[in-house]
Formats: C-alpha cells, structure tokens, sequence
C-alpha cells in the first residue's frame, strides 16, 4: 500500500512544508528508509534524530530543527497519537475468502483447515483439525501444528518445529494512543512474526506481531504452555520459558536464557546469555549475562537468599 504524503496529512489534520511523495509504511527513527514515516516523543532519542533517513516525522516544534534537510517535519503536539492513526492507512486488508496453499511434498492437511491466501508449506508439514493460516504466511518442512493454532498474516514458521494445541502467533500486540479526553486509539500492528526452526510452542500460548519490524523467536527455543510473548520482543536461541512467562514488549532475551514459571520483564529491556530467572521473579531492568536471579524486582539469586533468611531472622525474633 502506497499512499501521497498529502493523503495521509489531510487525514490527520497536518500541514507540511515539501514534496508530495509516496509512503509505503511507518518505522522507528532508527530504521525507516527514505519511503517511510516515522515519530519522535520522546527526548531520549533526539540524538537519533539528525541520522534518521525517514522521509516525514510526526515531531514537536522545538525538536524539527535537528532533523536532516531530507527529511519532512510533520509539526503536532501529539507526535504518538499521530503515529496511531496513520498506522491505520498500512493496516493489512482482512479478508474471509482463501486460497490453496502452495504445498510441499507428503503434506498431512486435515480437510477443517482453512487458508488465507498466498500460503506456504514445506514438505512433510502436518496440519491437524481446527488450524487456520493466514494470508502469507510461510511453514517449513517437517513442522506439526496441533489442533487449533492460529497463525494471523505474515507469521513465518521454521522446520521442524512443534505447535500445540490453542496457540496462537501473529495476534495484535497491545498498543494504544492515548488522546487528550482519555480515549484509547489503536495502533495497527504492521510487522509480523517470525518462529525459526527446531522451536516447540506449548499449548495456549500467545506471540504478538510486531508494531513494526518482527517479533522473533530463534532458533531452539523451548516455550512451556501459557506464555505471553509481547510484540517486537527477541528471544534469543535455545531459550527456556516455563509455564505462565509474560515478556513486555520490546524485551530481549540473550541466548540459554531460563525463565522459571510465572516470571516476567518489563519492557525495553535486555536479559543477558545464559541468565536464569527464578520463578516469579520480576525483571524491571536489564541485566547482566551468566547470573542467576530471583525476586521482584529481580537481583542476583545470592542476595535475595540473604535478603530472605534476614527478613525471617527479624520475624522470628520479634
């Protein structure tokens, strides 16, 4: 989808100040090509701000002047709620009419599955009752998806992965505007998923797409049943997720990383390689590689014994 800056402005409301070209999607101040929109509100990445190749920026008046002569400023006081409502123009186009798959060789499709368009199997994939595959979406050879997984536009699936019951990968992340009355406006989430090879996804979990970009599960990883991966997180390869794991969004985990059940991260964060998350252990900011920790907020594993056996001294003597 391909639409002038101008049609895209009017909407919102904006005046600008340049060529009228075409934008085909929206990114990060890091990551948008000179076709793209992008936004700026916050001041911790105003060093980004002269090297970005955006080709318009929802932006604040006082900021525009460090932007590149290349790029076009957007003026608005509400850069993020902008960044909502022209999502919408790039949103994919849902529709309930499917296609044939493109399939591999010796596939196992139970006749109550459904496709959407453009799909594609490898060879050997077994696809049980109740699956729906959305339009573009990839599967690789030797891959087992069990009753009822869902896998929304784009996702990519890997060989020789595992995917049981109830799970599903691609979904909306949790994303939302917030206009000056309170109301609530949704960003569209225009990335995807990806799942690399050898992955095993237990039952009724749940992988959200990426806002832009991709949500990646690499390679190895392991995920118990009821776990919540948030949009644009980056588990890294051979993870360990025990049952009822919740990842905020924009989290990434290092490789060998093991988090017991019922753990979590805030968002924004880092999880070095080979680190070890006790159970119910709260992670609030990033930590470093190769500890273990526990607690909330976590902290390496050692002190929190310490921290324990002392608060209980205090209740026994007491």
């Amino acid at each position: 989808m391909i639409y002038k800056l101008s049609q895209i402005t009017k909407e919102l409301n904006i005046d600008f100040n340049g060529n009228d070209i075409e934008i085909d999607g929206i990114h990060t101040l890091s990551e948008a090509t000179p076709t793209q929109l992008s936004f700026f509100n916050d001041a911790k990445y105003a060093a980004q701000l002269p090297q970005t190749k955006a080709a318009a920026i929802f932006i604040d008046e006082k900021h525009a002047e460090l932007l590149p002569s290349t790029t076009i400023a957007l003026i608005t006081d509400e850069a993020y709620l902008k960044l909502a409502l022209a999502s919408k123009f790039f949103a994919h186009h849902i529709i309930t009419k499917g296609g044939h798959p493109h399939l591999g060789e010796n596939c196992d499709i139970d006749k109550r599955v459904r496709f959407g368009n453009n799909v594609t199997l490898g060879d050997n994939v077994t696809v049980m009752a109740g699956v729906y595959v959305g339009d573009n979406v990839t599967v690789g050879s030797n891959t087992l998806l069990y009753p009822n997984v869902v896998l929304y536009h784009g996702t990519q699936i890997g060989e020789r992965c595992i995917i049981h019951s109830g799970t599903v990968i691609g979904c909306d992340g949790y994303g939302f505007a917030h206009t000056k009355q309170g109301e609530h406006v949704k960003i569209y989430q225009n990335g995807n998923a990806l799942v690399e090879d050898d992955v095993e996804i237990g039952a009724n979990c749940t992988i959200d797409r990426a806002v832009f970009g991709t949500t990646v599960i690499r390679k190895g990883t392991k995920l118990d049943n009821l776990i919540q991966i948030a949009h644009n997180c980056d588990l890294g390869e051979h993870t360990l997720l025990a049952a009822q794991v919740g990842l905020a969004g924009s989290t990434t985990l290092g490789r060998n990383v093991v988090m017991g059940g019922q753990s979590a991260t805030a968002g924004h964060l880092e999880v070095g390689a080979f680190s070890t998350i006790a159970g119910k252990g709260g992670v609030t900011k990033s930590l470093e590689g190769g500890k273990m920790y526990a607690g909330f907020p976590a902290i390496e594993i050692k002190l929190w014994r310490k921290m324990q056996a002392a608060l209980m001294r205090i209740v026994k003597n007491r």
